[in-house]
C-alpha cells in the first residue's frame, strides 16, 4: 500500500517562504519520479514541479520557476518543494504525487498514487 503524507503548508504574507515536505511509503522510493500539482478553488490541478528518482533532473512550470525548489532525500523517502518569493496567485491545496517510472513528468495521468494534500495560504 503506497502512502504519500504531505505537511508543511500554511497561511504566509506575500514574499515569503514555505517549505511543503512529503513523506511516501510502500513503494522503492528511488525507483519512481515524484511532483507536486496544485489546485486551486474553481481551477483544474496543475503542474508546479518533478523530480526524477535519481534526484538529478527537475522540472518546473514557468509560473514556478527561480521561486520554487524540488529536491528528495532518497534516504528519508521524502521529496521536498521549497517555495520563495510567494505569491497570492499561489494560494492553493498542494498535492504531491509518484510517478509510474523514474524519469518525472508535468502530466497528471502519469502519476498513479496522490497524497490527499495540504493548503497554501498567501495573503496579499
Amino acid at each position: 500500500q503506497v502512502q504519500l503524507v504531505e505537511s508543511g503548508g500554511g497561511l504566509v504574507q506575500a514574499g515569503g517562504s514555505l517549505r511543503l515536505s512529503c513523506a511516501a511509503s510502500g513503494r522503492t522510493f528511488r525507483q519512481y519520479a515524484m511532483a507536486w500539482f496544485r489546485q486551486a478553488p474553481g481551477k483544474e490541478r496543475s503542474f508546479v514541479a518533478a523530480i526524477s528518482g535519481s534526484g538529478r533532473s527537475t522540472y518546473y512550470a514557468d509560473s514556478v520557476k527561480g521561486r520554487f525548489t524540488i529536491s528528495r532525500d532518497n534516504a528519508k523517502n521524502t521529496v521536498y518543494l521549497q517555495m520563495n518569493s510567494l505569491r497570492p496567485e499561489d494560494t492553493a491545496v498542494y498535492y504531491c504525487a509518484t510517478d509510474r517510472n523514474p524519469y518525472g513528468s508535468p502530466q497528471p495521468r502519469e502519476y498513479d498514487y496522490w497524497g490527499q494534500g495540504t493548503q497554501v495560504t498567501v495573503s496579499s
